[in-house]
Formats: structure tokens, C-alpha cells, sequence
């Protein structure tokens, strides 16, 4: 069997609890899923899927300037994580709630129109992913085993509510996207996790 080179070692994914997903599985995610936990029914996520999602989520990330990509992030244990990514790459982001009409409405004062949209939860950040898809604006969604694909152009698989696993998604990307716009910044990982 060969070993292939994934961004971080199969023990820190294992570590963060990136695999684990939930008891629920969409139709759309189960092509992602290794197996499922006999004992709880919990899915679990095939590792290496997970690392080839996050390859090609850093590489439609890094076709963006920093100023046209919006982060939007409503769950709160992604929050600290997501406000780093955000401020290391220079993008605009909502943590907590998203406000209507920020996106779709040119009357208000916080007006903006991104380029890509990068929400943490299809599910939880609803209402970012409806103005982005009303708005044609391409999403970019951190996906776990319950999520639909529904409206997302790229999807990333993975553990989308753990504190340590957010941590490492963001921390991943934001080191691959600075790599890929030549910038050499070297992020600790500890900084992205609450």
C-alpha cells in the first residue's frame, strides 16, 4: 500500500477529532464516510478524504483575493478559529449572527459584495448560504456528515462542531492559502483553537 502525503500527519487529524461525524448521514455526504461506529452509530469520516476536500478547499480559496472572500461562522465554537483565519488572510467575516441583507441589499451602510462566500455549517449559516446563492455568489462550506450539498460549489468534509477540529480546518487553510499567494507566515495551530 502507498503512503500518501497528506497537508498534516494522520495522527494530528485523528487527534482533533476531524473523523467524527454524526449519527445522522444526508445522502450527499456518504461518499465521504469510512464506516460506522457499530457500538454509538456514529458515522466516521474516511481521513483521507477529508485531507483531498481540504486540498481542493485551499485551492478554490487561493483563486481569491483575501478582500473578496466573506467568512461567516454562526457556531461558536468555530468563532475564535474563524476571526484567526480571517485576520491572517485579510477577509471580511461575520461570527455569531449573520445580518440580513448584507450581501443583497445595496441600501444598507454595510453593504458588500464578496467574490466567495466560506460558511462553517450550511446548516447553521443558513441564511449567508441563501443571499449567496440568490446573490451567485460561489460557497465554500465546511461539511459533516448531516449536511446536504445543497447550494455549496465546493465542500470540505469534516467534523464542522468541535472546537479542536475547526481549529485545525482553519488553521490548514489559512497555511495553504498563504503558501499559495507566496506569503511565508508561520501560524501556530493553538492560535486557532479555543
Amino acid at each position: 500500500m502507498t503512503k500518501t502525503k497528506t497537508l498534516v500527519s494522520v495522527e494530528e487529524y485523528l487527534e482533533s477529532g476531524i473523523q467524527i461525524g454524526t449519527k445522522f448521514r444526508t445522502k450527499s455526504m456518504e461518499k465521504f464516510i469510512h464506516k460506522v461506529n457499530p457500538k454509538n452509530g456514529i458515522a466516521i469520516f474516511d481521513i483521507q478524504k477529508v485531507d483531498q476536500t481540504l486540498q481542493n478547499g485551499a485551492n478554490f480559496l487561493a483563486k481569491y483575493k483575501p478582500e473578496d472572500i466573506l467568512i461567516v461562522c454562526r457556531r461558536e465554537n468555530g468563532w475564535k478559529a474563524a476571526k484567526k483565519f480571517a485576520k491572517t488572510i485579510g477577509a471580511k467575516f461575520y461570527v455569531g449572527r449573520y445580518p440580513a441583507g448584507v450581501i443583497t441589499n445595496p441600501q444598507l451602510k454595510t453593504f458588500i459584495e464578496p467574490g466567495l462566500m466560506f460558511v462553517a455549517d450550511p446548516r447553521g449559516d443558513k441564511n449567508a448560504v441563501k443571499d449567496a446563492y440568490l446573490m451567485k455568489i460561489p460557497i465554500l462550506a465546511l461539511c459533516d456528515t448531516n449536511n446536504t450539498l445543497r447550494n455549496v460549489d465546493v465542500a470540505i468534509a469534516c467534523n464542522n462542531k468541535g472546537a479542536k477540529s475547526l481549529g485545525l480546518v482553519y488553521w490548514i487553510l489559512a497555511t495553504e492559502y498563504l503558501k499559495a499567494t507566496g506569503q511565508k507566515v508561520k501560524l501556530k495551530l493553538e492560535d486557532f483553537i479555543e
